[in-house]
């Protein structure tokens, strides 16, 4: 989701962003943390035991999030990453660390692996994972292609479609209740849940009702397809990828669930995917039929989401898919 925090790097999307909280100064953050250090800060607390740090040598501010506060900490057995919240519990990182851990266990493509979560004692919530030093590029988009794929081939759930706990796409809260058809889940917890959004937010009566339309007509697009629940990064877009050091591609910031395979490319749209991407991609997960007719069914979910927390700027393009669909499948 674009305008989410980025976790490790700041990047600045060409799209609106979500209202940000007020950003502590470095005289604000570094007196927080002289005061923490006198007080309860679990974060200090984990990274001196649990972290086998004996010393804290450094603490730097990263990047520019809405959301998130984001610090480096550097000690003598290494660095880590965390993020705090100030209002938000620990709920939101919480499904960010499953997801985190879920991709890392696939043994595919490097995601910062995630060691703790929890309350702060001000109010608020933190993730404590793993520092993942960054190259200057994005990397081979051939070698992405291909690890994702390789994640989506390992990360399977015999449950069905969904995951062990909700989590969020952005701000947006993401419904994952495990169900066994694959066109009923998307139609109910991804379309069905942003239209209800729209309607309520902003009495669209439109798009709701042409989205009801599409929702109960799916069928028709999934003709011959075999669909398994992959586990997918959920938010795929130019500011959650990156790579290492050594330039091999790294995800992060996610929005896992188990579903189809194509929705990973539901962010496309500002993606950046090429040619050479999604040809890795297919020889490990081979293009299914009706792969073209699909592609813009998994971009309305985002769109929708993006109409909800931006505005009017995407609904356009939302009712225009919409539209579409209908006139395609004649409904």
């Amino acid at each position: 989701m674009v305008a989410r925090h980025m976790g490790f790097i700041s990047l600045t999307p060409s799209f609106p962003s979500l209202p940000c909280l007020p950003r502590l100064s470095f005289n604000k953050r570094r007196t927080f943390f002289a005061m923490a250090a006198l007080s309860d800060d679990p974060i200090r607390d984990w990274i001196l035991s649990e972290g086998k740090a004996t010393q804290i040598t450094k603490i730097s501010p990263i990047g520019g999030g809405c959301i998130n506060l984001a610090n480096r900490y550097d000690t003598d057995a290494g660095s880590f990453f965390v993020k705090t919240n100030r209002s938000i519990g620990p709920s939101m990182f919480e499904g960010e660390a499953i997801g985190l851990g879920a991709m890392y266990e696939t043994k595919t493509i490097t995601v910062p692996k995630p060691f703790k979560v929890g309350p702060l004692p001000t109010g608020g919530s933190y993730i404590i994972m793993e520092f993942v030093e960054f190259g200057f590029s994005r990397g081979d988009q051939s070698v992405l292609g291909r690890k994702l794929a390789e994640m989506h081939k390992a990360g399977k759930s015999n449950k069905g479609f969904g995951f062990d706990v909700e989590n969020t796409i952005g701000s947006t809260p993401q419904i994952n209740t495990w169900t066994s058809d694959w066109i009923e889940f998307y139609a109910e917890h991804r379309l069905g849940y942003q239209l209800k959004l729209a309607l309520d937010q902003y009495g669209d009566s439109t798009i709701y009702q042409r989205g009801q339309r599409l929702m109960k007509n799916l069928a028709p697009l999934f003709e011959n397809v075999v669909i398994e629940p992959c586990l997918l990064h959920g938010d795929l877009w130019s500011g959650n990828i990156s790579s290492d050091k050594n330039g091999e591609p790294v995800i992060l910031d996610p929005a896992c669930y188990y579903g189809h395979n194509e929705a990973e490319f539901g962010m496309s749209w500002c993606a950046g995917f090429g040619g050479s991407f999604y040809n890795s991609y297919f020889e490990v997960m081979p293009k299914q039929p009706g792969f073209e007719k699909r592609r813009d069914l998994y971009m309305l979910y985002h769109y929708l989401n993006h109409y909800n927390l931006f505005g009017s700027g995407y609904r356009s393009s939302a009712l225009s898919i919409i539209d579409d669909y209908l006139r395609m499948l004649k409904v």
